[in-house]
């Protein structure tokens, strides 16, 4: 490819793109900024910021985390409170990609259903989230859920 030339794939405006840009600041922290121009810090060494890896984990919570809380609001859950806890397996040699991820949910409300946190968080799992789907094909990724009762 030369230089300046994007893929071909991307010229021919037949795909769905994003774009997004990452810039240096210093040492191993960088800046990356979306195409909506909401932008993030992260580092390497993770001594001031997440490292690229605890944001790919944290971006697939953040995925199906949008997805469960919508469709339980469709399902018309008293839901107060949704909270993912993501645990992270990576290999023990370069590149240290991950290998296993788990994503917990535990959503607090009122009356909330275990049938409909279940179906929620299938729906995520197998339709709806982009990054757990797409970290499916090489990761093995496991979903679980628990519901506490909010109190007054």
């Amino acid at each position: 490819m030369a230089r300046n030339q994007q893929p071909r794939y991307l010229q021919q405006n037949k795909v769905n793109t994003m774009q997004a840009s990452v810039k240096w600041l210093d040492n191993q922290r960088f800046v990356a900024t979306s195409d909506s121009g909401h932008g993030v810090i992260m580092d390497g060494d993770k001594a001031s910021a997440a490292s690229p890896m605890e944001m790919v984990m944290m971006a697939a919570g953040s995925c199906a985390s949008v997805d469960v809380v919508s469709i339980l609001k469709k399902a018309r859950q008293q839901v107060t409170g949704v909270e993912v806890k993501l645990t992270g397996e990576r290999a023990d040699t370069v590149p240290a990609v991950f290998t296993r991820l788990n994503l917990h949910f535990v959503v607090t409300g009122f009356d909330v259903s275990d049938k409909h946190v279940e179906r929620a968080v299938n729906l995520s799992a197998e339709k709806y989230c982009s990054v757990s789907i797409m970290l499916g094909k090489s990761v093995e990724v496991t979903h679980s859920f628990e519901v506490c009762q909010a109190q007054f």
